[in-house]
């Protein structure tokens, strides 16, 4: 089957690529204009990941180069607080109700060595009590949950893939490894996305999450992959993604329809996750983000003045 959206679609091993187009409608003009970043915290660790909590915190993936991490959550005054010490690898975060889900044992050696060390475990937002809900996974990255309870998670080291662990608990098996190094994850309803980091050429996959071994449509994105990195994305209230690109600190919207795409934020340090502002004291429109360099920074759109001008 192929596919045309603006240009040839290009069909391999069954995934659909779309080349990407760099310019967007009149329409989108003012959702591509350029944001302004500013601090929420720094003087963090290597931050991996975030989710906003719902109860007025965002929550932190703190990683270390030796030695263990932790969860932190931020206040939006920027005060740091921690929910889980002695963390080895913390990686991708979902938040679903009272309970917050984190991969660990998110390592480089283990996706090097191939070592199946990694869980997800479960935080009681309430309580603070922890539990493992799925074992045996390879440097879990990325994280989801789909729709029928069950989890999805990534890795893009070593053997790269996607990994599903039951909604019940238990052991995690591979789902499929042809789509590269497959990072980030987005679930939203019946579909799922995600982006690879370490391809020449960077692609943004859409499953549907009813088929995950099925057929893939894939965008390429722009530029060098590799002087990109692509790492983690959002769905943003407009319908468009937003992707943390890692090695250029910047942040790009793709429109999953089109394919169509633009940065909107520039100079953000080793960026590796974006999120739409959700709960008391985060605004909507602001798009967060975690970096490498231990830094929480906020995104924020033009107003219409600006715009204007």
């Amino acid at each position: 089957m192929r596919i045309a959206v603006g240009a040839a679609a290009a069909t391999v091993l069954g995934i659909v690529a779309i080349p990407s187009a760099s310019a967007e409608p009149a329409s989108e003009a003012s959702a591509c204009a350029p944001r302004t970043a500013t601090t929420v915290t720094s003087g963090l660790g290597v931050l991996e990941n975030l989710e906003f909590d719902g109860r007025g915190g965002l929550l932190v993936s703190d990683g270390t180069l030796v030695g263990d991490g932790a969860l932190r959550r931020i206040a939006p005054d920027g005060t740091v607080g921690t929910v889980l010490d002695d963390v080895t690898g913390p990686g991708g975060i979902v938040v679903d109700g009272d309970t917050a889900y984190l991969n660990v044992g998110n390592t480089t050696a283990s996706g090097l060595n191939d070592t199946p060390d990694g869980t997800i475990d479960a935080v009681d937002l309430d309580t603070g009590e922890r539990r493992t809900v799925a074992t045996g996974l390879v440097m879990p990255n990325g994280l989801g949950v789909l729709p029928d309870g069950s989890f999805l998670a990534s890795r893009d080291v070593g053997a790269v893939g996607l990994t599903r662990a039951p909604a019940g608990g238990g052991e995690a098996t591979v789902l499929r490894t042809d789509l590269g190094s497959v990072n980030g994850i987005e679930v939203d309803g019946d579909t799922v996305y995600t982006v690879t980091t370490f391809e020449p050429v960077n692609r943004l996959h859409v499953l549907d999450a009813a088929d995950l071994t099925g057929p893939v449509r894939s965008i390429d994105l722009p530029g060098p992959g590799l002087l990109q990195a692509p790492d983690d994305l959002t769905l943003g209230p407009d319908g468009a993604l937003y992707i943390a690109l890692n090695l250029a600190g910047a942040i790009l919207r793709v429109d999953p329809g089109t394919g169509e795409t633009c940065r909107v934020a520039e100079g953000i340090p080793l960026i590796s996750s974006v999120a739409f502002g959700a709960g008391p004291g985060w605004d909507p429109n602001t798009i967060y983000t975690t970096g490498f360099d231990g830094t929480v920074r906020a995104a924020h759109p033009v107003t219409e003045q600006q715009t204007a001008e």
